[in-house]
């Protein structure tokens, strides 16, 4: 008997450890219900140790407004039952009960300790997620609670947030030592929010060694936040210059190859826009759970909806005039006009919404200063994934051995046995089609309204004259060229003055090359 109450006492005075960091009612109450500083004092002391989980619930409780105080104690009330916080008993609401209110301060200080009690999650996002929540607030209270989760932090990433947290916190430090040590481990940081950490510490530097290391440190990150923003700048007018691209590819058919000037291009671009809206709204009713395949679906959609336009425009009107082309110009500027009014008496003149799947939402961390949003990186490679479609079905099928012939000698390829009012429909009606993908991807990074293609119809004829009429490669690189350059000039004198730089520039090129970047090659079938 007595050996057996000896074990009892050994497994008492182990378990004590661990009773004495668990929640306790004093704590809880002490954390509901007082002054604002004594309440995130106790939150700080109750996550100080190593809680237990009824400390993050009664914290999550908190945050949810989910609590109130009666007879002296701390109760979490769900749907008209109380619940004791630290035994988790349900009990009967006391009519005493009054609810505890937290005003911004207190709702951030719950936000602070729940992401402190993160730091020991066991999942790696989760943890580093939680150290980048503690820097914005981090102070000399949170140093054993940062050390304690370092002492046992295994990622990588997580225990570099961590060290810059605790370096954050040494930047105040009285010994300039620690300060130099902080700075040494922040300057590997090219992060804004240290560059602003660190410009806020030179302000109030006296010591002379520590203003040089500060110096340096700040030189090092604007460096490197200098790259991140020159890469943006480029990665924007890539973007830019993808949907100059697939803008520019329909008129690099009608205009290029056919020598049509087709005003509506834009509005063809619109219809295809407006046919992902149709798409999605029947997803959003029909198909709520395959919402996020709703685009593989709009894209042909599209595809055909511009395509169709685009043969009824060129069967109707276009083929009486080609060889024309001032009729023609004022003719598809006509037929725009009515394209525009004829979508506002359908859909209305206000813009309407076309929703990102969720696969396109947020964006890659490339740097600190640095992020690419998924669904403009997917237009870049939509974009070359319809160039290369458009230079295969060009150059290796038999429609287009058939418009490669009919450009360059119709008569010719007429007694060849060449269908070339066909030929003309099918060429027409692929570059319509084009112009309606341009419209599905517009439809992911901008508003989609009646006068969504006169933003573009200018830029694209541009593309097309710079790189070359008829030619694919012009194309291409005229779309980012004329892209990056834009956006770069914009850095400098806005955008306005950058359109208008831009549009002299090409004005002066073509003075000089007027075949463009890439000229034909051979002779005409008229020389």
């Amino acid at each position: 008997m007595t050996g057996y109450l000896r074990t009892l006492a050994l497994l008492a005075c182990l378990a004590l450890p661990c009773l004495a960091h668990a929640l306790t009612p004093e704590a809880a109450l002490a954390m509901a219900r007082g002054e604002g500083s004594s309440r995130i004092a106790a939150m700080q002391a109750a996550i100080a140790d190593d809680p237990d989980e009824r400390t993050a619930a009664f914290l999550r409780a908190l945050a949810a407004n989910e609590v109130a105080v009666a007879d002296g104690r701390a109760l979490i009330v769900r749907n008209g039952q109380a619940q004791d916080p630290v035994s988790g008993e349900t009990l009967p609401l006391p009519a005493s009960a009054e609810g505890v209110m937290n005003n911004n301060r207190m709702r951030g200080a719950i936000n602070a300790a729940l992401a402190a009690l993160d730091l020991f999650a066991a999942d790696a996002g989760k943890r580093l997620q939680a150290a980048h929540a503690m820097r914005q607030g981090a102070s000399a209270e949170r140093l054993p609670l940062v050390d304690k989760a370092l002492a046992q932090e295994t990622d990588a990433r997580v225990k570099q947030a961590l060290e810059q947290i605790r370096a954050s916190v040494h930047l105040n430090a009285e010994l300039p030592a620690e300060r130099l040590a902080a700075i040494a481990t922040l300057a590997g940081d090219a992060s804004p929010a240290t560059r602003l950490l660190l410009g806020e510490r030179m302000a109030a530097e006296t010591d002379d060694q520590v203003r040089s290391e500060l110096q340096r440190a700040l030189r090092k990150i604007d460096d490197r936040l200098a790259w991140g923003e020159r890469l943006g700048v480029v990665f924007t007018g890539a973007s830019l210059g993808s949907i100059l691209l697939l803008v520019a590819l329909g008129l690099a058919i009608t205009y290029g190859l056919m020598g049509v000037i087709n005003m509506a291009h834009g509005e063809l671009m619109m219809i295809g826009a407006y046919a992902t809206y149709l798409v999605q709204g029947v997803f959003r009713q029909y198909f709520p759970g395959a919402f996020d395949a709703y685009l593989l679906a709009a894209v042909p959609a599209a595809f055909l909806a511009s395509a169709l336009v685009g043969a009824i425009l060129e069967r109707s009107v276009i083929r009486f005039l080609y060889g024309r082309p001032l009729e023609t110009l004022l003719a598809t500027w006509g037929i725009s006009l009515i394209l525009m009014q004829l979508v506002r008496t359908v859909f209305g003149a206000q813009n309407v919404a076309v929703e990102n799947p969720s696969w396109m939402s947020g964006g890659w961390q490339a740097l600190p200063n640095l992020t690419l949003p998924y669904n403009r990186i997917v237009i870049i490679g939509f974009a070359f994934a319809v160039l290369a479609l458009v230079a295969w079905i060009i150059s290796r099928t038999r429609m287009g051995l058939f418009v490669r012939g009919v450009t360059q000698n119709r008569p010719i390829a007429s007694c060849m046995g060449v269908n070339t009012a066909r030929v003309d429909t099918m060429a027409f009606a692929l570059g319509s089609g084009i112009a309606g993908l341009a419209g599905c991807a517009l439809s992911q990074v901008g508003n989609v309204g009646p006068d969504l293609g006169q933003s573009y119809i200018v830029d694209s004829f541009m593309v097309v004259v710079l790189g070359g009429v008829g030619q694919l490669a012009g194309t291409v690189y005229a779309a980012l060229g004329l892209g990056v350059l834009n956006k770069f000039l914009e850095g400098w004198t806005g955008a306005v003055l950058a359109k208008i730089a831009v549009l002299v520039f090409i004005i002066a090129f073509i003075q000089k090359r007027p075949q463009g970047l890439f000229a034909m090659k051979g002779r005409s079938a008229e020389a």
